[in-house]
């Protein structure tokens, strides 16, 4: 995006900013960035349409449009101003082998083996994880600043049926999608995936839901199941609040 945007000509480098960035292998249904760009003298602003036409024009290969454009105030800043994120999580169930997984959600999906999940055990853990918490534990090892704080608000965290797009074209009637709806004002590397991924442990029967609020409690990353790590296929952010 930075790039297709210094090729809009300003008269000074684009500054950019963008207001959540995501792991190689997630979606974003809609993010937000603001970027300062300076026309030469005599060159009027651009039009918030001139943005998102000629950015998109630059971006044709990529995978990614421009939705909308507007001015913003100078003390405007795309991550520091967000209220909350909304993230989804899109799990596939029904699937007896990753073959059943339809082509048209391949990489958007993730199919968890093992048959059927407890719908109501992941509920009942997802209320341990609901509000302000330190959640160290389910904060990535890996994580690049460490002296980041561990504390975050989880607004709402629901697991709820979600319909496919092309439901109707699916031979395997069986097949269900549902979603995980996570929103908070800031999230931890990789914590959203690590808490899906705890719940449907909790789903499979390999965790209980008192295990969840123990994960918790214990403020580790290292005490974290290592097999409860949620791919990055099926996670979606959804939007930016302002």
């Amino acid at each position: 995006l930075q790039e297709a945007a210094q090729k809009l000509k300003p008269s000074a480098p684009i500054k950019f900013h963008i207001s959540s960035r995501t792991d190689t292998g997630v979606h974003a249904l809609a993010n937000a960035a603001h970027l300062d760009i300076q026309r030469p003298p005599g060159k009027a602003p651009f039009t918030a349409q001139q943005l998102v036409q000629g950015l998109n024009h630059h971006l044709k290969p990529e995978p990614i449009r421009i939705l909308s454009a507007q001015r913003v105030p100078g003390t405007f800043h795309a991550r520091f101003c967000a209220l909350s994120r909304t993230y989804i999580y899109r799990l596939l169930l029904g699937c007896a082998h990753h073959s059943q997984i339809p082509v048209f959600e391949r990489d958007l999906c993730w199919a968890p083996a093992g048959g059927p999940l407890d719908i109501p055990a992941m509920r009942a853990a997802a209320e341990f994880l609901l509000g302000t918490h330190d959640f160290s534990t389910f904060r990535s090892p890996s994580s690049e600043n460490r002296s980041q704080s561990p504390v975050r608000t989880l607004l709402q965290l629901r697991i709820q049926p979600a319909p496919a797009a092309l439901a109707h074209h699916y031979q395997h009637r069986e097949l269900e999608f549902w979603e995980v709806k996570v929103k908070g004002r800031a999230f931890l590397y990789r914590q959203v995936r690590r808490m899906v991924g705890a719940l449907v442990a909790v789903g499979q029967g390999k965790l209980s839901p008192q295990h969840i609020q123990e994960l918790l409690e214990l403020k580790d990353a290292r005490a974290f199941p290592p097999y409860a790590m949620a791919p990055a296929s099926g996670l979606f952010l959804k939007s930016v609040e302002y």
